[in-house]
């Protein structure tokens, strides 16, 4: 179980050895939440886009895929996490892609900057949920859209006693605090077995 639990808690901060194995775990097990959450985002073409925890680089990836002739920007606190990302994309990292170390507390960018922000699977290791959501909302654009996808929707779930340092939501519990940082439009989409989507705008 000490095993376990010291490999899975790299899910909020990948370092080491350890961390790699993880960062190749998130970017095979996640696409398939991934993929769909993006497929409820109408995306149009040269959209400015975050991906907020972007781990091993993935979903930067599949963001560009989406948007053509955009722009794609990934942070996450994890150094292990930027180098990977940054290795996955370097055919068009500073052209297209730009990954940063750093974090949801205090994202380095100007204000309106993004079209769509993105979190995957790492709004559980946010601290201050509502600060986080504040400077989410502050990089925004009016009119911008954030979409948080989650595969844990249990506030109670077990992983919480597995993984240092996490806090799970329910997605109604998420939209409350949307709602409360100024977001509008705030939808809760499902798909079997645990996946939510919450998709919502800056008005």
């Amino acid at each position: 179980m000490g095993l376990l639990k010291k490999l899975f808690t790299n899910c909020a901060h990948p370092q080491g050895r350890m961390g790699r194995l993880m960062l190749k775990f998130m970017n095979f097990c996640h696409a398939p939440l991934t993929n769909w959450g993006l497929g409820l985002v109408d995306f149009q073409d040269e959209w400015t886009m975050l991906d907020i925890g972007c781990g091993g680089g993935a979903t930067l990836k599949r963001l560009l895929k989406r948007s053509k002739n955009g722009r794609v920007y990934g942070i996450d606190i994890s150094k292990e996490s930027v180098a990977k990302a940054r290795e996955i994309n370097a055919e068009l990292l500073d052209k297209q892609v730009y990954i940063t170390q750093g974090s949801a507390t205090n994202l380095p960018y100007d204000n309106q900057k993004f079209n769509l922000v993105t979190a995957v699977e790492t709004i559980y290791f946010w601290p201050n949920l509502k600060g986080c959501l504040q400077e989410v909302y502050r990089v925004l654009k009016s009119g911008g859209r954030f979409a948080i996808m989650v595969e844990v929707v249990d506030a109670d779930s077990k992983w919480i006693s597995v993984v240092d340092g996490m806090t799970t939501y329910t997605p109604e519990q998420l939209k409350r605090f949307l709602g409360e940082a100024g977001f509008i439009s705030i939808e809760i989409h499902r798909k079997k077995p645990s996946y939510a989507t919450i998709l919502c705008a800056k008005p």
